[in-house]
């Protein structure tokens, strides 16, 4: 039977995400739920217990890897679900503090691909983390300030070189204004003060914009999400909901939930898909359960892996702009999303999996294709693939303006998008 996934929502997912504005957030709010439902966190620096059984997850910086592991010793086989913890948006510099033309700037930087006009406007927070001093060693402190603090003003229409729009520097136009005057102030020492920090203790820093519009349902019978930062945290909550439901559900596998930073820069950082994380976890794990190095290129040989990140919806005022023949509805179910030069990395192999996985939970399979005249972005799966030898599939759920500071979805997808990875965390039977 698939696992059930009742807690997953619209109401939830957006819940969701208000709750996690950056990466760091990402982690704790799921640690948050991981507790709650008798996990244990470990440590990478030190010992993991012997007998490796149990519910466990590990955090580095703004990446999650969390597994349940029955007392079934061997190469017992992995189900692994990938996200993406990060959101394009703007962030701050390292010397910030700005003046300009009678304003005081914060200096700005986009960051993954941003869609910058849709930041125009917009009452933003912070939010991120501090590096700060604690006596002669490194601390850390996570920073959200819910408060309409920066702004990134549009140009008056009337001063356009053209009134169809304007193009947008990313030097020059999207520092934020926050006051107004001559004199500079320093924009860390109003964070250090709002988290009761010393400014002189902070040593680094890792701060970025947050929408400050809380996420709701909306359209004429609220069936569709409006929310910042569904690219990809529609994938991380619909993955944790069905992880939750996938360690009460016994499978031939252990199931996995892997959230990666970094993905829209490229995911080559000590947290990314491109690192060790999830191959020094996958393998830490047999090696916990009494197995050596056999066992775990084993267990990798008979793993899957389904890569989980948003998919484009057929946007009803450019349908021009997408594949005629992969119409893709929101509201319509998961997305199985392929790509011939392997921008995606879903093979044959991959597809049957996850393909099962959504007939095995009663919900409609859509399949995506990007324009062969267009430049198609990517995703974990294929570095994913890579590092572990793993079939992967990409999967996502359809929305409309992916990486705008806020997005649209359907809000059936949400819970037949969770429903889907349960089951594919849940096979009565490894194939491979």
């Amino acid at each position: 039977m698939p696992a059930s996934t009742t807690a997953a929502t619209a109401a939830g997912l957006c819940a969701f995400i208000d709750a996690s504005p950056s990466p760091f957030h990402v982690c704790r709010t799921v640690a948050e739920e991981l507790d709650a439902r008798g996990f244990t966190r470990l440590a990478e620096s030190q010992t993991w217990p012997s007998n490796g059984t149990g519910r466990h997850y590990v955090v580095r910086g703004g990446s999650l890897v969390a597994w349940a592991a029955g007392d079934t010793a061997g190469a017992t086989p992995f189900r692994v679900v990938g996200a993406h913890t990060d959101s394009p948006n703007l962030r701050v510099k390292q010397h910030p503090d700005l003046t300009s033309a009678g304003w005081q700037l914060v200096g700005l930087e986009p960051y993954g691909g941003a869609w910058l006009n849709s930041w125009l406007d917009r009452e933003l927070g912070v939010s991120g983390r501090l590096s700060v001093r604690d006596g002669n060693t490194v601390g850390e402190r996570l920073v959200r300030i819910d408060e309409p603090i920066l702004r990134v003003p549009q140009l008056a229409i009337h001063l356009s070189e053209d009134r169809r729009g304007v193009t947008l520097d990313p030097q020059r136009h999207v520092n934020a204004v926050w006051g107004a005057g001559y004199e500079a102030a320093s924009f860390i020492d109003f964070v250090a003060d709002r988290v009761e920090v010393d400014p002189e203790d902070v040593l680094g820093w890792e701060l970025m914009t947050h929408d400050l519009t809380p996420s709701r349902l909306i359209g004429r019978d609220q069936d569709l999400v409006s929310a910042p930062r569904l690219d990809n945290q529609g994938t991380c909550f619909a993955g944790l909901q069905a992880f939750l439901a996938a360690i009460d559900t016994p499978g031939a596998a252990i199931p996995v939930l892997a959230m990666f930073d970094h993905e829209e820069v490229g995911s080559q950082s000590d947290r990314g898909a491109q690192s060790d994380l999830l191959p020094t976890v996958l393998e830490r794990i047999v090696l916990a359960r009494g197995g050596g190095r056999a066992d775990y290129l084993a267990a990798l040989a008979g793993s899957v892996c389904a890569s989980g990140d948003m998919a484009h919806a057929t946007h009803p005022n450019y349908p021009e702009r997408h594949e005629p023949a992969h119409r893709i509805e929101v509201n319509g179910g998961p997305v199985l999303k392929v790509n011939q030069n392997l921008r995606y990395a879903t093979d044959a192999t991959g597809a049957g999996a996850f393909a099962l996985a959504c007939a095995q939970a009663a919900v409609p399979l859509q399949r995506y294709v990007h324009r062969a005249d267009l430049p198609c972005g990517s995703t974990i799966g294929p570095m994913t693939a890579a590092r572990t030898g793993m079939p992967t599939v990409d999967v996502g759920a359809p929305q409309l303006a992916m990486h705008s500071a806020r997005e649209l979805m359907g809000v059936f997808d949400v819970p037949a998008y969770a429903a889907a990875l349960a089951a594919f965390l849940t096979p009565e039977a490894i194939g491979r």
